[in-house]
């Protein structure tokens, strides 16, 4: 008797362990994958980082309406930073502590990224397709960064040679926003301009999250430049050329890099891209002849029906993009190590038409250049 109600016990118990086991690992199997951003959702670059939160969201949503990811859906946790670096660590604190995110993706900004650039190394954790074209996040000793764009270096290369060689310009001068992301495209443009024996006739800087451009615009417009690198946020970008514009510069060329965000400059400018040449990182986004840009189009329309397509909304809906392939080919138990080895050796063709190659600590290694007119960016190859 007492053999029977021992051995029912352990019966119990046996069944009791393995239902527990395996409730445990349906559990842990079952869990979100969180991926965390850090980007300004209000404050003066609040549009950039709305449209960058929705097309990565555009994604992630379609691919969670399919399942998810091998049966685990992913989850974006978005915090407003404001565009302001002390806001950015804290937000990135609690992304990796508290909501223990997996890997972190599409933060925004030269001067936010470098802030939390020593926290992310010491965690180790995943640092993906930060919104920025920074060198410092090119250096190959951080295996954990992976970047998706071109650098600035590459953008304001192909802006001056583009201006020098095909519009004969050498007179050039710079407005730049006052900090680190400003300071990176300042010396891009040096480093340009030096290649080609030009000098730098003048240059003006402005104070981050502000529109105060009247000492830069002071400064540019007594040497007369031919054309001006525009580093900066889009409100106080659109601010200089709208100024420069009505005091002196009729035909002066402005040339924004990506960051300054062309769909929102020309919003600002009420759709007035006279003599304003665009540098983009990926194509554009109005490219029919593209089967990705189609997808983006469609995935963008049925979940944010109100929202315009944009190069920045595009980008991330790409990068979502990849980040998802990259899960679906880690073989075995996901983890951090296996997803940053899959992410750096995925298919050339993982976007269809745009080839992607890992190089430089990036996925994409092209400049896109473009003029804007009747309401839309026109490529230049097509203008000339």
């Amino acid at each position: 008797m007492v053999k029977k109600s021992f051995l029912i016990f352990l019966i119990f118990i046996v069944t009791l362990s393995t239902l527990t086991y395996i409730f445990l690992f349906e559990k842990s199997s079952d869990k979100p994958i969180v991926l965390g951003s850090s980007l300004p959702l209000s404050g003066i670059n609040k549009e950039l980082g709305s449209e960058i939160m929705e097309g990565a969201n555009a994604y992630l949503s379609h691919i969670n309406a399919k399942g998810g990811v091998k049966g685990r859906h992913i989850h974006l946790v978005s915090y407003d930073d404001k565009y302001e670096p002390q806001n950015t660590l804290k937000n990135t604190q609690t992304l990796i502590y508290k909501n223990n995110a997996f890997a972190l993706l599409n933060f925004v900004g030269t001067p936010t990224t470098k802030k939390v650039l020593s926290l992310i190394n010491e965690e180790n954790i995943p640092f993906i397709s930060p919104y920025t074209g920074a060198s410092f996040l090119r250096n190959p000793s951080f295996t954990n960064v992976v970047n998706f764009r071109s650098s600035y270096k590459e953008e304001i290369e192909t802006i001056v040679n583009y201006l020098n060689k095909y519009k004969k310009v050498t007179k050039f001068a710079i407005f730049y926003q006052n900090d680190d992301y400003g300071e990176e495209g300042y010396i891009a443009t040096i480093e340009a301009l030096n290649r080609r024996n030009l000098k730098l006739l003048s240059e003006g800087t402005y104070k981050r999250n502000t529109l105060s451009i009247r000492h830069a615009l002071h400064e540019i417009k007594q040497t007369k430049p031919e054309a001006v690198i525009i580093i900066g946020s889009y409100k106080p970008s659109a601010q200089f050329i709208k100024k420069a514009r009505e005091c002196c510069f009729k035909d002066m060329i402005f040339a924004p890099i990506s960051f300054v965000n062309g769909n929102s400059l020309m919003k600002e400018l009420n759709g007035a891209g006279k003599n304003i040449l665009f540098s983009q990182t990926v194509p554009s986004y109005d490219n029919k002849n593209l089967l990705v840009t189609k997808e983006y189009h469609r995935l963008l329309n049925f979940y944010y029906p109100k929202r315009e397509a944009t190069y920045g909304s595009f980008e991330s809906f790409l990068v979502a993009k990849i980040v998802v392939k990259a899960l679906l080919n880690v073989p075995g138990d996901l983890t951090q190590r296996k997803f940053l080895y899959s992410i750096k050796n995925l298919p050339k063709d993982v976007l269809d038409d745009i080839p992607i190659v890992y190089k430089n600590n990036q996925l994409l290694n092209k400049v896109y250049l473009s003029n804007y007119k009747h309401g839309k960016f026109v490529p230049v190859k097509e203008i000339e």
